[in-house]
């Protein structure tokens, strides 16, 4: 049976997702993570090896479904600037409370392999939608002078700045600064609806 039509294997993953987002990584324990789920800690180690395999886990569903839900976007037949305001509706909503310690955690780790996953993955999936977007480019959903690529660098300079505390402290909470950021990269400080 593949895993991702196990139940139990799909609510550790909701449930992982559930408390990482709320309390960050470090601070949730396995223990924890089962107690939630419902699920024994024999079963949890049938499926992951440790938290860290858990959150890797977590983060490729997580990041695998926002590719497939861009591409979907792209491919609809609206006006660009309908596509670009449910792109950024959509990473809104995938960011909804995602707390402080979760980006610091998911984003800063170090030692376990985590922060390196990360890039990683996120590397291949921009490769992937690098695709897609120059597609979209010349169908008018993006300027025929942008580089696609610029939005890649943008969302590792985007990584940083949701870590930064300074930054953080100026938004009531990370999503707004996540939904700042993006506004900005497809509106730049021009009004929009």
């Amino acid at each position: 049976m593949k895993e991702e039509t196990n139940p139990k294997y799909m609510q550790l993953l909701a449930t992982g997702r559930e408390l990482f987002w709320k309390y960050g990584f470090k601070k949730v324990s396995i223990q924890e993570i089962c107690e939630r789920a419902g699920i024994s800690k024999m079963t949890y180690y049938r499926f992951f090896e440790n938290k860290v395999e858990l959150a890797k886990a977590v983060f490729d569903k997580e990041a695998s479904q926002g590719v497939v839900e861009v591409k979907n976007i792209l491919k609809e037949k609206s006006l660009p600037s309908e596509k670009i305001k449910k792109i950024i509706m959509m990473k809104q909503n995938g960011t909804t409370g995602i707390s402080k310690e979760f980006l610091k955690d998911f984003y800063t780790s170090s030692g376990d392999g985590l922060k390196e996953f990360i890039e990683e993955k996120t590397k291949k999936l921009w490769q992937e939608m690098l695709v897609d977007f120059k597609k979209a480019q010349k169908k008018g959903v993006f300027r025929k002078d942008m580089k696609p690529e610029f939005l890649f660098f943008m969302s590792q300079k985007g990584s940083e700045m949701i870590t930064d505390e300074r930054l953080l402290r100026l938004y009531k909470n990370p999503q707004d600064l996540l939904v700042e950021f993006s506004n900005f990269v497809a509106y730049g400080i021009s009004p929009h609806k």
